[in-house]
């Protein structure tokens, strides 16, 4: 008994030790990239882990006005919203029925959302661009208009299309463990599917539609390739206009600036986790 209670108590030590391990390994660059964003430029040729001799506010400053971080910041939150509420406006329906009912061609229909699990976007975001340029190309001959390329909702369209796949996926797993009782009894009381759908299973469902709320959250805010393929124009994401802000920050040797560009695209991510 002594050995099995001495061979767990140093099992319980090397897990706390791998946890605090991991735990410095987040917290340290974090925490050094916060400081670095209120350190001026003279800072940075010295002892790369000293601490700041001030708060120099000016980074931010210059990162929202100059570097246009805000502007970024804003198409970002508005990105991430219109491909959330796409996201769940289609794959809730689409769980719900593919995990409830039994219709024809069902299971060709779950093993294509299936099959789409294992499509990298990163290999298609191509023929996407190309798809959309030529539907521009279209328009303008007939509009003399432009539409699908520089176009947040379009680039939000996209995400939410990319993400549907996975989504339906993990809601109707959900749905499938759930009583078929509480759909029996909301039709005795003369609910239709859609009032069902709405006020039974959604608020059964929660705790999944949160998880897949947060999980497409950071994907969506930490996104890159598509958002810098399909808006090539001056209205950019926070990815992509923070890559343009490395860039200028190091032929101008503006380090404070940059950081203060990697605090403003951490700070949600940060809240959300």
């Amino acid at each position: 008994m002594k050995k099995d209670q001495k061979k767990t108590r140093l099992f319980k030590v090397f897990i706390y030790i791998v946890l605090i391990a991991l735990a410095l390994s987040i917290i340290i660059p974090v925490g050094w990239v916060f400081l670095a964003s209120i350190k001026q430029n003279v800072e940075f040729y010295g002892n790369p882990w000293s601490l700041p001799q001030g708060f120099y506010i000016q980074n931010f400053v210059n990162a929202f006005a100059k570097a246009k971080m805000g502007d970024y910041f804003l198409n970002s939150i508005a990105v991430t919203a219109m491909a959330l509420v796409i996201l769940l406006a289609v794959a809730l329906p689409a769980a719900y029925v593919l995990a409830r009912y039994k219709f024809k061609y069902k299971k060709i229909i779950s093993m294509l959302y299936n099959a789409g699990l294992f499509i990298n976007v990163n290999y298609i975001v191509v023929p996407i661009f190309l798809m959309l340029l030529n539907w521009d190309d279209v328009l303008y001959d007939v509009l003399y208009v432009e539409f699908f390329l520089n176009n947040i909702f379009i680039l939000a369209l996209v995400y939410a299309a990319t993400a549907i796949p996975f989504t339906v996926y993990l809601l109707a797993s959900y749905f499938e463990t759930q009583s078929k009782a509480y759909e029996e009894a909301a039709f005795i009381d003369g609910a239709t599917y859609g009032q069902t759908l709405r006020k039974i299973m959604v608020p059964m469902a929660m705790p999944s539609i949160v998880t897949v709320i947060l999980f497409n959250f950071l994907a969506f805010w930490n996104e890159y390739i598509i958002a810098l393929t399909l808006m090539p124009g001056d209205s950019k994401t926070l990815p992509v206009g923070l890559v343009n802000l490395s860039q200028a920050a190091h032929g101008k040797a503006e380090y404070g600036t940059l950081y203060a560009g990697l605090v403003i695209v951490m700070l949600p991510t940060l809240r959300v986790q």
